[in-house]
């Protein structure tokens, strides 16, 4: 049977120079854990982690990559970071990842995601040694008309908060430059992915987060919106098919230019009543929830799904973890953190689980 996902792109990883922008965060630290474990030389640019508690830290990331601790809108310092590692390959993760602060701080939002983004792109424009960019948006990129079916690649984009609207302006951005300034020597493709689970995640104001942190704290876990339903996804799915992606673009270029979902089977979309009541099992009996309405009454988005057809017929990649394996996953980490292990050792563990999984 054929192998997807990482195993793959073993031999293609090794040695290559890679930038990771937003290493320090959540997804950032998990993709450049793998590629320092595919045996690439990766240099990590971001601001601090945005959490006291955070993977970056928990495994050690420093001690093991380049990390550059700056702000993704400092130009000049990141045009130097570009020269000195000289990047084949660049994952743009770098941004304010949360639909409920960017209410609060839209400007924070709006000048991190879009200039961010433009910086990005104009350092390395002016420096001319990177071939690929993956640049990471979001599921919530696209207008959402609350559709039973999922959003395909060439549906508008849009957004009502200030969050999915910076996101849907800076798919528009990366067209702009994918058309405009990067033809046929640099091959940039943006990747959406739908909700990102797995352990290592503190964000505030995020479902599991929020749930786990109650779970270990032995606190009842308030739910705001149990009916919206996600395309719930374990972290190291979108990650293998981002790493797809750059290894598709380096070797083929132009064909594989543009806009591409990483999301879980239709199927897997579910509730987030169904997320909270399968974690709370699978945790244990402390496991307290309960309902409790947005008093802020902000808008989010009530369903949303992605159809990921493109990437499975054009790339051969799919979702190796159904959901309830994600969840378990997820579970697993947070107890093996509560428990003082070693969450390098163990993060480790679970990429080479999810590596030696079988295409079904």
């Amino acid at each position: 049977m054929e192998n997807l996902g990482l195993t793959q792109n073993i031999d293609f990883w090794r040695g290559k120079n890679v930038l990771v922008t937003g290493h320090t965060g959540f997804k950032g630290s998990w993709l450049a854990l793998c590629l320092q474990h595919l045996g690439s030389n990766v240099v990590g640019y971001s601001k601090l982690a945005p959490t006291e508690i955070n993977h970056y830290s928990l495994i050690g990331l420093e001690n093991n990559i380049h990390s550059v601790i700056d702000d993704i809108r400092n130009l000049e310092h990141l045009k130097q970071v570009i020269l000195d590692y000289k990047p084949e390959i660049v994952f743009h993760l770098a941004a304010q990842s949360l639909v409920r602060p960017s209410y609060f701080d839209p400007i924070e939002t709006y000048s991190t995601n879009i200039l961010g983004t433009v910086n990005l792109f104009e350092a390395i424009r002016a420096t001319n040694i990177t071939k690929v960019i993956i640049n990471v948006t979001s599921d919530k990129c696209y207008e959402n008309k609350e559709w039973i079916w999922g959003y395909r690649e060439n549906e508008p984009m849009g957004g009502t908060d200030p969050y999915s609207s910076s996101k849907g302006c800076v798919e528009l951005i990366t067209r702009c430059y994918q058309q405009s300034y990067f033809t046929h020597q640099i091959f940039l493709a943006s990747a959406r992915a739908g909700n990102v689970i797995g352990g290592g995640d503190w964000a505030e104001e995020r479902l599991v987060p929020d749930i786990i942190r109650a779970f270990i704290s032995k606190q009842s876990v308030a739910i705001r919106n149990p009916y919206s339903v996600r395309p719930w996804q374990h972290v190291l799915d979108p990650l293998s098919g981002y790493l797809k992606l750059a290894q598709a673009l380096y070797e083929k270029g132009d064909k594989f230019v543009g806009g591409w979902n990483f999301g879980p089977k239709n199927n897997e979309a579910k509730n987030v009543t169904y997320i909270v009541e399968k974690l709370a099992n699978l945790w244990g009996q402390s496991a307290k929830w309960k309902i409790q309405p947005d008093e802020k009454n902000l808008k989010e988005t009530n369903f949303l799904r992605l159809d990921c057809s493109k990437a499975k017929t054009e790339l051969g990649w799919q979702a190796k973890w159904d959901l309830n394996t994600a969840l378990a996953k997820t579970v697993e980490w947070y107890k093996a953190y509560s428990l003082g292990q070693s969450m390098y050792e163990h993060s480790l563990k679970q990429i080479n689980e999810y590596m030696n999984v079988e295409k079904l």
